[in-house]
């Protein structure tokens, strides 16, 4: 049976330190445990895209998908999606990973390097410090090669151009098009090769931003909008995700059931989207 859609879940950091967009261990755990439980299978990017095209995909399937490329996806993530043999995809700042040897991970018996909250990496990759927050290419290598994770463009360098140069459009054209240039090269370089799945700086697009992924031979296109369903013949332009919120397995079930759901599914997103515009007025 094909699935009647595939709900795209979004994570960004999978540490202790806790804080904003994180789960911490043990919850994600449990969050991918029952996943695998429940009989879900995390698709690739290329079982994805064939759905999208029309190709069938199991009943229970679902993307998992991180954004920027932090340490602590390799000191956490990546041990526990070995253990129950899932499947992730990483958008990556590929202007922000590093070189260096690979760092213990969680499950050798090593001392683990520190893995900050989200604010902490953000202040260290502002102060020049990104080599102890993100990833290196050499454990970007490993994953790969273990399988647990594929990765894939989150720009070079995460900036906003359509703020940084304001009403200067033909400036912020041509950083975009540069940006999305120097992130598929370096891929191309560094892992042998650039896909056509992008995702936005923090979930912004604009018409401006559409044209010049278009031109850079981007096709897929990830959102931070999770008011719909990713079905057959959907628009890959516009690919829907939801954020993990650091609860446990049980609540993930029952969000990708709210998602994933014919009939229930759009009704939830309409109400959610409507509670949104009501926060906006106010």
């Amino acid at each position: 049976m094909n699935a009647p859609n595939v709900p795209v879940l979004m994570y960004h950091h999978v540490t202790p330190a806790g804080g904003m967009i994180n789960a911490v261990p043990d919850v994600f755990e449990a969050q991918i445990s029952r996943l695998a439980r429940a009989g879900y299978q995390s698709l690739s990017t290329d079982q994805f895209a064939a759905y999208l095209a029309g190709a069938p995909v199991p009943e229970r399937s679902v993307l998992i998908t991180f954004d920027d490329g932090y340490l602590n996806n390799w000191v956490h993530a990546h041990p526990i999606l070995a253990r129950h043999g899932m499947r992730a995809v990483l958008f990556t700042i590929t202007g922000w990973i590093g070189d260096g040897p690979v760092r213990p991970r969680a499950g050798q018996g090593l001392p683990l390097p520190a893995t900050p909250d989200h604010d902490t990496c953000k202040q260290w990759v502002a102060a020049g410090r990104s080599d102890e927050a993100m990833l290196r290419w050499s454990e970007i290598e490993a994953m790969q090669a273990a399988g647990t994770f594929e990765f894939h463009s989150h720009t070079h360098t995460h900036t906003r151009w359509d703020k940084v140069c304001g009403a200067d459009v033909d400036a912020k054209r041509a950083h975009i098009a540069q940006e999305l240039s120097d992130s598929r090269e370096t891929l191309t370089r560094r892992l042998g090769q650039a896909s056509d799945h992008l995702c936005w700086p923090q979930g912004y697009f604009d018409a401006d931003y559409v044209a010049a992924a278009r031109q850079a031979g981007f096709r897929h296109l990830y959102t931070t909008d999770p008011f719909g369903q990713n079905t057959p013949a959907a628009d890959p332009e516009h690919i829907y995700r939801f954020a993990v919120r650091n609860q446990g397995g049980t609540w993930l079930n029952r969000r990708i059931w709210l998602s994933r759901d014919p009939f229930w599914g759009p009704r939830y997103h309409a109400w959610k989207a409507w509670k949104k515009r009501l926060r906006n007025r106010g």
